[in-house]
Parts: structure tokens; C-alpha cells; sequence
């Protein structure tokens, strides 16, 4: 997949659950928003309640994407020939898009009306997403290949360019400018390494200040515009490998042990997703069968 197309597959993912979820708050806004005890006497109560037709629709439709985005990406983690369907960086963002659009049907199938055993169930799908949340975050934080698999230290570290090379072939500048554009793709030091967060926000914001300072420094040099986005270019990639090589090996401790919080909030959710759908069908509720 090319990175324009992904970047549509992406768009196209990211505005399905945004219309989604706009469409089902717009329906139902006034059923929802209206107190418990009066919802009976709403028009739309008997569409909207968890047993109606729509909401027990979104029921079983959000129950479906999330089974279906759990067990398909635990499928091609772990059977190979699943592989030539996709790489396993695509199947993971589906399985993200799958099991954030399944919950907010589930939300709205609730009609925000949590009690009883199906409330555990709910939380824990909340934990879950929740948690998926930090996940994400932190799975991106691990440079990976094309395919997938996390690089070591020494790979990412292969990954930096020789910078000074490149300034000192290929441009003309004055021997402060070159001591200050070197200077920045360093690693520094972090003030506490045991917190892998420690100074990110500040870290952040003194790294646009040196790319914003390169590039004073470089039309100083009278460098063409092209020069100059190709060099800042170069270093805001430098200082981003950075930042990675800093946190790698933490980020890939905090990841094993996320899967350790992420999982059994998941079991959780599926065991008494599955009583609920038992109970549900042992009171005769068959939806529009």
C-alpha cells in the first residue's frame, strides 16, 4: 500500500467512526437526553431502548465488530499465511477502527443506562478502549519496519544519517552554523532516565525552537528555500530518532507490560459479554428474528 492510499485507507477509517457516532447522537439526541423514568412515554422508545429494533441492532452489530476485530487480529499474529493479506501494521489499525466503532454502538445499544452485571461487561470494555488508547501510543513510540517488527537499538541507531557528511558535501556554511546544526541532532540526556516522559513537553517545544533557529541560520547562509526544507527536513528527523533511541528501551518494557493490563480486561469483557447475550436469549429477546 502506497503512503497516499494508506493515508486515504486511514481518512476513510477515522470518518466512518466520526459519522457514525455524529449520526447516531443526532437520531437519538432527544430519546437520550430525555430522564429515565419519562423515556417510556417517548415516541422513539420503543426503536431506541436496548431491546428495540435499532438498539438492539447496535447490540449485536458492535458486539460483531469487536469479536470480529479481536479474534481477526489474534489470527494474523499468529497464523503466517494470513500475511499476504496485509501487513500486520494494517491489521492492527483495523483492529483499532473495529473496536472503537463497536463500543460506541454497544454505548448507544445501552442507551447510557448501565445497572447489573451487564455494567461490569461495559466498564470493561471501557478499561479496554481505554487502555488500547495508551497502547497505541506507546506501540508508535517503537520504530518499526515496513512490515511490522520492532527494530533493536542498533538498528534504529543504523538509521541515523551522517549529517555532518551530508552538510559538509553537499553545502556551504559558515563554521558556527555547522557546530549549531551538528550540535542539535546529539542526544542529550534526559534529567531522570527512569521516567520515560520526564521533560517531553519541554523537551518538545526547545526542539521546534532549534528547527526554527536552523532555519534562520540557514537563510543567513543565503541557502535556497529547497536547501533549506530538505536540511531542517533532515534534522527534525534526527532529533525525532532521537527522542526514540531515548525512550526505546523503556517503551518496550512499558509495552509487555500493558499486554499484562490489557488482557484480562479483555477476557473480562468478552466472558461476560457472552453471559449477557445468554441471559438475553434465555428471556426471548431475538431482535427482529
Amino acid at each position: 500500500m502506497s503512503p497516499a492510499l494508506h493515508r486515504l485507507y486511514i481518512t476513510m477509517l477515522v470518518s466512518i467512526g466520526i459519522l457514525v457516532t455524529l449520526f447516531l447522537s443526532y437520531h437519538g439526541y432527544a430519546y437520550y437526553t430525555t430522564s429515565i423514568e419519562e423515556r417510556f412515554y417517548h415516541p422513539d422508545h420503543p426503536n431506541l431502548k436496548p431491546s428495540g429494533v435499532l438498539g438492539h441492532g447496535l447490540g449485536i452489530l458492535g458486539t460483531l465488530l469487536v469479536l470480529i476485530g479481536v479474534f481477526s487480529y489474534i489470527a494474523r499474529k499468529r497464523y503466517n499465511f494470513l500475511a499476504r493479506f496485509g501487513r500486520l501494521k494494517y491489521w492492527l489499525e483495523f483492529h483499532i477502527f473495529l473496536c472503537s466503532v463497536g463500543p460506541v454502538m454497544i454505548l448507544f445499544h445501552t442507551a447510557f443506562k448501565f445497572g447489573g452485571i451487564v455494567s461490569v461487561s461495559f466498564w470493561s470494555m471501557v478499561a479496554v478502549v481505554a487502555s488500547g488508547v495508551i497502547g497505541r501510543y506507546i506501540y508508535i513510540q517503537i520504530p518499526r519496519t515496513i512490515e511490522g517488527r520492532e527494530l533493536s537499538l542498533g538498528e534504529v541507531k543504523a538509521l541515523k544519517s551522517d549529517v555532518g557528511d551530508v552538510l559538509k558535501g553537499r553545502y556551504h556554511l559558515d563554521e558556527n552554523s555547522y557546530n549549531y546544526i551538528l550540535e542539535s541532532t546529539k542526544i542529550k540526556p534526559r534529567p531522570n532516565s527512569d521516567n520515560p516522559f520526564s521533560g517531553t513537553f519541554s523537551r518538545y517545544f526547545e526542539n521546534k525552537k532549534v528547527i526554527r533557529n536552523i532555519k534562520k541560520i540557514l537563510r543567513g547562509n543565503n541557502l535556497h528555500q529547497a536547501d533549506v526544507f530538505h536540511i531542517t527536513r533532515l534534522i527534525s528527523n534526527e532529533i525525532s530518532l532521537n527522542s526514540r533511541i531515548e525512550r526505546l528501551l523503556t517503551m518496550q518494557k512499558l509495552f509487555k507490560y500493558w499486554h499484562v493490563a490489557h488482557l484480562p480486561f479483555a477476557i473480562i469483557m468478552l466472558i461476560f459479554m457472552v453471559i449477557h447475550v445468554i441471559v438475553t436469549l434465555s428471556f426471548g429477546y431475538r431482535w427482529i428474528f
